[in-house]
């Protein structure tokens, strides 16, 4: 009967868990059963043997599904013929690369028909489909893997997916010449086998691109499509591999979007869109005959050129491909920000940290822990104490019970009234210890409770704070990604809960229960106490190998859980360009093999686990077998009574379950353990560039005078690699400065380190005669505004996107949005919205176009009203006559106030004050655009190649 009350308070104790499981569980099936419109798993649809490559768009009608007030296209018809490059080109929005989801079908038409070779695209078989298609996005995604694995996923699902090794390399290789990636690889110390990051990070723009481009045309598809493909390579570069594309598109299909419309002056046809509607096309020459809309974009992108540099301009083609010894310049230049991923890389990848150290490398102990949790707490120890409290008595309430149970036995042995009236008072007091169990059980569970859901809350408050407030340096670090940090949040925080919960509340239970019924034995009989706790050191001894066990397991697991919760944020964060290269099943297998490892061990552990379980359920009734052994011969020698030796009988029967139970909950006290370390190291972390710091200097306007004095800088991470070598520039109040040069010269370096992401090596960097390493952080950071090349929009409205770049405490009005969108040239298609202002923009600003994304976070960047504006290729999503308005807005943005600006599109940054051509990590040409035309050096060169003259 005992024993079953224990077990029904052990289930009790779990229903929350049970509960939680049942839910999680409900929504999992749901998710498993849900069987999409689309869907990649189908394993219908035909397979035509050959391809062609002609695609027919047939009144084609289109909107998005969570858009569905809003047209995107509006009976499209047109042909691309079989091995012809048809190029789309027009406003941001106009529905280019609609088309491309289309074809790709990641979504199917509202009315009208897609046909590739004559074929519905629907009744062919999915997989199929995508697999006769490589895609190269305006963003290129790259996986957290090595260079050779990243350009091999190109080959997912093709007939040369399970080519040999030696083979497979040869053909990643050549590959990654057609794609100019090659020689930049082979100067790396791991060379194809180097790592590029999460999401590609250690990587330039451009290197990006090129290894994207790579991977889309290894499995030589038959349709390439090109989604604004180079558009962040820098001038050389982009010659260079626009040179390998259209090597690459012979002999096949090739649909191509460009805002740079250098790149597709050769196009077999040109197709001009405006709001989801065909407004022109024909070749290149034909268009600028028509002296049209498409005229118009090629007049706002020319750049001016002095009549010098005219008489010496050789046609466009002549500058294709650049002399070998300028090719070299470029790859060096590139090599000295990728190199950053040398053996220091690859030695950080192989590193395995210990797992108690944390964030901040210091080692913790339990005590060190348990003082932390509970100063955390704090605000609940009230709570927390009154849950204590009623855990201890309701531990006691068992020894008593044993009591009380030898005192009703006992009364057995007796007759009569005296047999009636001591049954009623024993019976009685098992009533009255009913009701208090009733009562301590409800104080312990809701005093632990209550104290568990608020310390949860905040440790996820405080380590998503701390996570925000880590410098940047922080994240460049492989064990920081987003999966890792995100099954932190979450993961970490639930065990922590879950054991200073019901876990912590019946654990203090069983110890306060254990070493009751020793003391209440000691009292009754210690002779028999005596003789049935030479059981309880095996009770120790098996608990204590449980803990080492289950201990030893969570070191060994942890790291496996956070790669494959990883490789599952990477899986969906990148959905498109996993559905793209058809990598579903690939990424599935890639993360069940993940957990493969601590599968292993859980079976392991499992095994030599239950040993030791065993033992301790074996121990209750090898004590219940001493017990009755030894207290038949005491009862027989008339030393012990009936209540005697059941007393002590119960209660040390209650203390060894109870030291079972005890160590049954080794795993959470393991898994609490581990999660503390992980949590609290972050918390007590205090970056180099802090943040929540209030020391520094504060200044409460700026003119924006900002010089560079021989900056040299290497990432935190890759010690070892100069980036910047003597970097020295001047930018005056007011002035309009732009940064140009090769990818990987240290352009966005130079960005980064004017808004403090990282400190110098050496030299400084001032801001009105203020070295801002003295500076406060978040008061340099209030006087500048970023735009990036990449634009990140949260899952919210257009409106909270854009004030999320107001200053603490601005008041901002809805005129002030408006002017700002204006400027921005964004607010006529925002109101043009069925929810104006109020619109979501989908996770990433998925539910816009690349330049309204940018639009957007333009006039983000200028809600603040800026000293000084930050722009790393802020116009690079923006088609010609976007870029054009949006550049004006930008300059008449720009007067009384400084503006650096990054920009591959020389058209952008034309008329800047001052220009600083970056090379080798330094400054190699400066001055005016005229200026630098007359010095016919790298900035010459860089004009020539981006000219849209008439094609030969």
């Amino acid at each position: 009967m005992l024993i079953g009350s224990h077990s029904l308070t052990l289930l009790s104790s779990n229903l929350q868990a049970i509960n939680f499981a049942v839910g999680a569980g409900s929504k999992i099936f749901e998710t498993i059963d849900r069987v999409p419109s689309i869907d990649i798993a189908s394993n219908t649809g035909d397979k035509p043997e050959n391809v062609d490559g002609r695609i027919q768009f047939k009144n084609i009608n289109f909107i998005y599904p969570t858009r569905p007030d809003v047209k995107v296209l509006d009976d499209i018809s047109f042909d691309v013929e079989p091995g012809s490059t048809v190029a789309l080109v027009g406003s941001s929005g106009s529905g280019k690369s609609t088309i491309v989801s289309l074809v790709l079908r990641f979504y199917d038409p509202i009315s009208g028909d897609v046909f590739i070779d004559g074929h519905d695209i629907k009744s062919l078989n999915l997989t199929w489909l995508r697999r006769q298609i490589g895609l190269v996005s305006q963003e290129p995604i790259l996986f957290s893997t090595t260079i050779a694995e990243n350009v091999s996923y190109g080959l997912v699902g093709s007939t040369y997916e399970n080519l040999p090794d030696k083979e497979k390399r040869e053909r990643i290789e050549n590959a990654c010449k057609m794609a100019n990636a090659h020689d930049f690889i082979m100067d790396f110390p791991d060379k194809y086998e180097t790592m590029v990051g999460e999401r590609g990070t250690l990587l330039s723009g451009g290197q990006k691109q090129r290894i994207a481009i790579a991977r889309a045309i290894i499995k030589d598809p038959k349709i390439l499509l090109l989604d604004e493909a180079t558009s962040a390579l820098d001038t050389q570069s982009e010659s260079i591999v626009q040179n390998a594309l259209d090597n690459a598109s012979k002999g096949r299909t090739t649909i191509v979007i460009a805002h740079r419309l250098s790149t597709i002056r050769n196009a077999t046809k040109i197709i001009v869109m405006n709001k989801g509607v065909i407004i022109e096309y024909g070749t290149h020459k034909e268009l600028m005959d028509k002296k049209g809309y498409y005229s118009r974009l090629v007049e706002t992108q020319q750049i001016q050129q002095t009549s010098k540099a005219e008489e010496n301009l050789n046609t466009l083609d002549s500058f294709i491909t650049p002399p070998k010894d300028e090719v070299n310049t470029i790859k060096d230049n590139e090599n000295q920000q990728i190199t950053r991923v040398l053996s220091n890389e690859s030695q950080l990848s192989k590193q395995k940290p210990d797992i108690e150290m944390g964030y901040n490398g210091h080692h913790y102990n339990a005590w060190e822990l348990i003082k932390k949790v509970t100063f955390i707490n704090r605000p609940e120890l009230p709570m927390r104490f009154l849950g204590i409290i009623a855990a201890i008595i309701n531990g006691c309430i068992f020894p008593i019970y044993a009591m009380i149970f030898g005192g009703f036995v006992q009364t057995f042995s007796e007759t009569g009234d005296t047999l009636r009236h001591d049954a009623s008072f024993w019976a009685f007091m098992f009533l009255l210890t009913g009701v208090v169990s009733f009562i301590v059980n409800f104080i312990q569970n809701v005093g632990h409770e209550f104290s568990s859901e608020k310390l949860a809350e905040r440790i996820q408050s405080m380590y998503f704070a701390s996570i925000l407030r880590q410098d940047i340096s922080f994240f460049d670090e492989e064990n920081h990604n987003v999966g890792t940090l995100a099954s932190h949040l979450s993961l970490d925080v639930t065990h922590i809960k879950g054991f200073v919960g019901s876990v912590l509340g019946n654990l203090l239970q069983a110890m306060a229960m254990v070493l009751a019924s020793v003391i209440v034995s000691f009292i009754i009989g210690w002779k028999l106490t005596l003789v049935c706790l030479c059981a309880v050191p095996f009770l120790v001894i098996g608990g204590s190998i449980r803990v080492k066990m289950v201990d030893g397991f969570q070191k060994k697991t942890k790291k496996a859980y956070e790669y494959s919760a990883q490789i599952a944020c990477e899986g969906t964060d990148n959905i498109r360009t996993v559905a793209a290269l058809t990598r579903e099943n690939d990424l599935w297998e890639k993360y069940h093999n993940s957990l493969n490892e601590p599968m292993r061990q859980g079976f392991k552990n499992a095994f030599l686990a239950s040993i030791t379980i065993a033992f301790s359920g074996c121990i209750t009734f090898l004590v219940n077998a001493l017990a009755f052994w030894y207290g038949s011969k005491l009862f027989m020698n008339n030393e012990y009574e009936l209540k005697q030796f059941f007393t002590v009988y119960m209660a040390v029967i209650n203390g060894s379950v109870s030291a079972g139970r005890i160590f049954s909950y080794a795993p959470d006290v393991s898994k609490a353990k581990f999660a503390s370390v992980t949590i609290i190291s972050l918390l007590e972390r205090i970056p180099t560039i802090d943040i929540w710091s209030k020391n520094g200097e504060k200044v409460e306007t700026v003119k924006g005078h900002i010089k560079f004095s021989d900056v040299h800088f290497h990432y935190p991470t890759r010690p070892n690699i100069p980036v910047l070598r003597g970097l020295n520039l001047e930018i005056k109040p007011g002035q309009y400065a732009a940064l140009v040069g090769p990818s990987g010269c240290g352009k966005s370096t130079t960005i980064s380190l004017t808004e403090r992401f990282y400190d110098v090596t050496s030299g400084t960097i001032t801001i009105d005669e203020m070295n801002i390493a003295k500076m406060n952080v978040n008061n340099l950071r209030e006087h500048i505004a970023l735009v990036s090349q990449e634009p990140s929009l949260y899952d919210m409205t257009i409106k909270e996107n854009i004030l999320f770049g107001s200053l603490p405490g601005q008041k901002i009005t809805q005129d002030d949005i408006e002017k700002a969108c204006r400027e921005a040239n964004i607010h006529d298609f925002i109101v043009g919205l069925p929810d104006g202002y109020d619109t979501q923009v989908g996770q990433k600003g998925t539910q816009l176009s690349g330049g309204q994304k940018q639009r957007i976070a333009i006039a983000r960047a200028l809600i603040r009203s800026p000293k000084i504006l930050l722009l790393d290729e802020a116009t690079s999503a923006l088609d010609s006559e976007s870029e054009n308005v949006v550049q004006n807005a930008l300059d008449a943005a720009a007067q009384g106030r400084t503006t650096l600006a990054i920009a591959h599109r020389l058209s952008t940054i034309q008329h800047a004050d001052v220009i600083f051509v970056i090379k080798d990590g330094k400054v190699h040409e400066q001055g005016t655009h005229q200026e630098l035309l007359k010095l016919q050096g790298v900035y010459y060169k860089m004009v020539q190649e981006q000219g849209l003259g008439e094609s030969n």
